[in-house]
């Protein structure tokens, strides 16, 4: 069965062109979904894949439809392959149910791959060469460490509660339970 996809991304957009080139191509069921491709919380496609069965075919208009991170692309076509399904986009002529299709894809994956392990190697590399000049990553600290001792002695002796003491210091609760559950102030 040829199962379709149609996204766009905001709301003042309309799916009616993808719609009619997915039943042009065959499909039978055809998901619609207004999202971004960028995000993972996308219903309508997340009930698509429940849905896939063996020999079934998702097909898209144009491959950003289902995603515009190569990364997220590669897991759904995982997720496809484990179905035992296969993928099809109109645009692009990618067909993963032909030999052909199947080659480009694990090409595209290889380049994705190396495209990852480059860009852990660079952030690596950054990240060393930023330590080695004295400069920290991450959110800067809500509290100072004096703060932290005050609020450690203030909970520890009983004279205030974690949460009276996360509002005098003007900071969530959780901020001073972690402060509590690590113990030592540095």
């Amino acid at each position: 069965m040829l199962i379709g996809y149609a996204r766009v991304s905001t709301q003042d957009q309309n799916a009616a062109a993808q719609v009619a080139a997915l039943e042009l191509s065959g499909c039978k069921l055809i998901f619609q979904e207004k999202a971004s491709g960028a995000r993972w919380d996308r219903p309508e496609l997340h009930r698509l894949l429940g849905q896939l069965r063996k020999g079934d075919v998702l097909v898209v208009w144009k491959l950003d439809r289902l995603s515009r991170s190569l990364k997220d692309v590669l897991s759904l076509m995982e997720k496809i392959a484990r179905a035992g399904a296969g993928f099809r986009s109109l645009t692009e002529a990618i067909d993963t149910t032909s030999p052909g299709g199947r080659m480009m894809m694990q090409i595209v994956g290889t380049f994705a791959e190396f495209e990852r392990a480059m860009l852990r190697e660079r952030t690596r590399t950054g990240l060393d060469a930023a330590r080695k000049q004295g400069r920290v990553g991450g959110r800067p600290r809500k509290l100072k460490t004096d703060q932290q001792q005050a609020i450690v002695k203030l909970v520890g002796s009983g004279k205030k509660t974690a949460a009276d003491a996360a509002k005098l210091f003007n900071v969530h609760p959780a901020t001073v339970s972690r402060l509590l559950k690590r113990g030592k102030v540095p």
